[in-house]
């Protein structure tokens, strides 16, 4: 086994998994091609995703009803924390839209550089194509972020995320909706370490637009932040 293919052994992928049957299994294929381990969260799906999951050879933990992407992060840390040779977990979204490869590099950035926490970010090149009007408040959101958490990020709201486990085992997520990516921030900002960004292409297809990833998405995103 080479040496990069032997870096990825203690690397978990955690994947919130709500009614994705249609694309899950071709996601966890292309993953585990590079990352073998990946436990997908089915947050009380109805359409057989975590059947699919698990055909893919993902580990599959489920919730026997909707309790949303916050929590469905907060199961999947605790599973990875009960592997002892878990040294990496990485946030990575169900519909295919985050590419192995910027998982690639940011988990040789967190190592290389000795950050505890990568970041992923749409904004750090031009390789995303997003709406005008989404940017904007997306960016609107990350202000906010920013001011109210005391990091200086990029991309507060985007789910690839590389985090050591030291700081997956300090993190206690609560908030179940879209503001659980700030509060992740909040408690990241307030543990001190040391956390970077890695620029990421996030790939917006028909099928991810349809499942959350429009500008009304982005909106309710900045009104969980200011409403919670």
């Amino acid at each position: 086994m080479s040496e990069a293919l032997h870096a990825t052994d203690g690397v978990w992928l955690v994947v919130p998994l709500y009614n994705e049957a249609t694309v899950i299994g071709d996601v966890v294929r292309t993953v585990r091609q590079t990352f073998p381990h990946v436990v997908c969260v089915d947050d009380g799906s109805s359409d057989g995703s975590g059947e699919a999951a698990a055909a893919a050879g993902a580990t599959v933990v489920r919730h026997p009803v909707n309790l949303g992407q916050g929590a469905a992060l907060q199961t999947g840390f605790e599973y990875a924390l009960s592997v002892p040779s878990m040294r990496w977990v990485v946030t990575f979204d169900a519909d295919g839209q985050h590419q192995v490869a910027d998982v690639v590099e940011m988990v040789r950035k967190a190592q290389e550089e000795g950050l505890d926490v990568v970041f992923g970010s749409r904004f750090l090149d031009d390789r995303t194509e997003a709406g005008v009007l989404k940017k904007l408040v997306l960016r609107a959101a990350v202000g906010y972020t920013n001011l109210t958490t005391g990091t200086r990020l990029t991309d507060a709201h985007n789910g690839l995320r590389v985090l050591s486990r030291d700081v997956v085992s300090r993190i206690e997520i609560t908030q179940n909706r879209m503001a659980h990516a700030s509060e992740l921030v909040h408690q990241i900002g307030r543990l001190g370490v040391r956390y970077g960004e890695s620029p990421v292409h996030i790939l917006y297809t028909d099928y991810s637009k349809a499942k959350g990833q429009s500008l009304w998405n982005a909106v309710n995103i900045l009104a969980d932040l200011i409403l919670r």
